[in-house]
């Protein structure tokens, strides 16, 4: 057994855009995790919710509108939603891993909530995509029509966008710690855990999305686990992106991360906030954060390709 505890932070556009997309796209992401549970790693796994919470929430918002007693659902709800589903397929496609490689690990889903400030200026400036993509033409029609506000993203069309307050505490924290210490494998901080904000003993959930980036940082740093591993669409971070004179990066550390946003290198709402967890996570850790695709996990854990975040 490796021993070695590993936070996953599983992108949501991976999962597909659809129920059967997902079910076909998480086999993938369970290949690639079973191989890890046996090499002997404790897991956790945080996923994105981007493409789902934005397809329940817009399915939602046609329902109320559409018909009467069909009620108006909160985002924070539709975050519970989609950590349900994901989730339970999730779960199913680890599971049969598991069985068909004759490795004996439990697997559990945690609804998780996560507390944010009710006084994030995030709130102010909503910046975090969700849902499907549009062109420039759906996107203008639908802010008219219903004040959302949209962005384009990464060259891939235009999406709605929502406030992303930073997280501030993990609610389900210490059920989670039991469940890796009896060895399971946890899926959690679902689409970045479901934003709440805490009045006295109560909590409250509130309509924004919390980027699942620093969510898996938050947790990987309150686990004390050995390595945060981002998967995301790229093997490797580039500097110059898309650029005549784009580099890509096998090693970057805490001084050239600083710099590099200070350049703005990354984009907001895609690779930046990536970044900005496994600084969070090096930082307070001093252990090592890696990004880079599904396809290419074990290899990176392996210091075969990827892009290692370290102090020095």
């Amino acid at each position: 057994m490796a021993n070695k505890t590993i936070v996953i932070a599983l992108g949501g556009n991976a999962l597909g855009n659809t129920p059967q997309d997902q079910i076909e796209s998480v086999q993938k992401a369970a290949d690639v995790i079973c191989k890890l549970a046996g090499d002997g790693y404790n897991i956790i796994i945080g996923h994105g919710n981007g493409p789902q919470v934005g397809m329940i929430d817009l399915a939602m918002d046609y329902s109320a509108n559409g018909l009467p007693r069909t009620p108006y659902m909160p985002l924070a709800e539709c975050d519970a939603m989609s950590q349900g589903y994901i989730g339970y397929h999730l779960q199913q496609a680890l599971e049969h891993c598991l069985s068909d490689h004759h490795i004996e690990r439990d697997v559990i889903s945690v609804i998780t909530q996560v507390v944010v400030d009710q006084d994030d200026p995030a709130f102010q400036k909503p910046e975090k995509p969700v849902g499907r993509f549009y062109s420039l033409e759906e996107a203008r029609k639908i802010e008219k029509e219903k004040g959302f506000r949209f962005v384009e993203d990464s060259g891939r069309g235009y999406r709605k966008v929502v406030p992303s307050p930073k997280p501030l505490r993990v609610v389900e924290l210490n059920a989670i710690r039991s469940i890796v210490q009896n060895g399971m494998i946890v899926i959690t901080v679902g689409g970045g855990g479901i934003p709440v904000v805490q009045d006295g003993k109560i909590y409250r959930g509130v309509d924004a999305v919390v980027d699942k980036d620093k969510s898996c940082s938050l947790l990987a740093q309150n686990l004390n686990a050995d390595v945060l591993l981002i998967l995301t669409a790229v093997d490797k971070v580039s500097i110059h992106y898309h650029q005549p004179n784009q580099q890509d990066l096998s090693h970057m550390t805490l001084q050239e991360a600083d710099r590099y946003i200070a350049e703005s290198q990354f984009a907001p709402g895609s690779m930046l906030p990536k970044i900005e967890a496994c600084r969070d996570f090096v930082k307070a850790s001093g252990h090592t954060a890696i990004i880079t695709s599904l396809s290419k996990a074990r290899q990176a854990l392996q210091g075969l390709t990827g892009t290692v975040i370290k102090m020095r």
